[in-house]
């Protein structure tokens, strides 16, 4: 097994297992790969979690139970590219739970405040039409959706 080249690193307050499990949980194809637990010596409290490595989709992410010192901003998200309406929908409803917060134009926070774009493909081929007022119309739809759909997007675009 090859190693991956980038790794995103994600850290957490102190709760980096219940985030892994959590996006395991959500995410076809997805597992926690190794949990290295605090010992006596620490720097936490012996036997939660240290850092951790979760495989999603093929990508692996590294956590760690820092403390409280930084916090997740929307400058750095996820995109998750979806072929169907119902796949939005379902990661939508799933990463908003618990007390997630849905944005604009595809782009919600979980409840870690952790930002996600929830894409579906269909998306960058509508907006680079070359087509203009296609593209257009796309980009207007799409600048007015929470959640995005396609129905939507494909309706504004196809409109003359």
């Amino acid at each position: 097994m090859q190693t991956q080249k980038i790794v995103p690193f994600l850290w957490f307050d102190n709760n980096a297992e219940e985030a892994m499990n959590f996006y395991a949980s959500i995410f076809q194809d997805s597992k926690i790969l190794k949990i290295t637990r605090n010992g006596p010596d620490g720097p936490g409290t012996p036997g939660t979690a240290l850092v951790g490595t979760l495989e999603i989709a093929g990508q692996t992410f590294m956590v760690l139970n820092g403390g409280p010192l930084f916090k997740f901003t929307e400058a750095v998200s996820f995109l998750v590219n979806c072929e169907k309406q119902e796949e939005v929908d379902e990661l939508w409803k799933k990463l908003t739970a618990g007390g997630g917060e849905p944005g604009r134009c595809g782009w919600l926070k979980d409840k870690f405040g952790l930002s996600w774009q929830i894409v579906p493909t269909i998306l960058p081929k509508l907006l680079s039409d070359n087509d203009p007022r296609k593209a257009g119309r796309a980009m207007k739809a799409m600048l007015q959706m929470t959640k995005i759909d396609i129905a939507g997007l494909q309706r504004a675009y196809e409109q003359e």
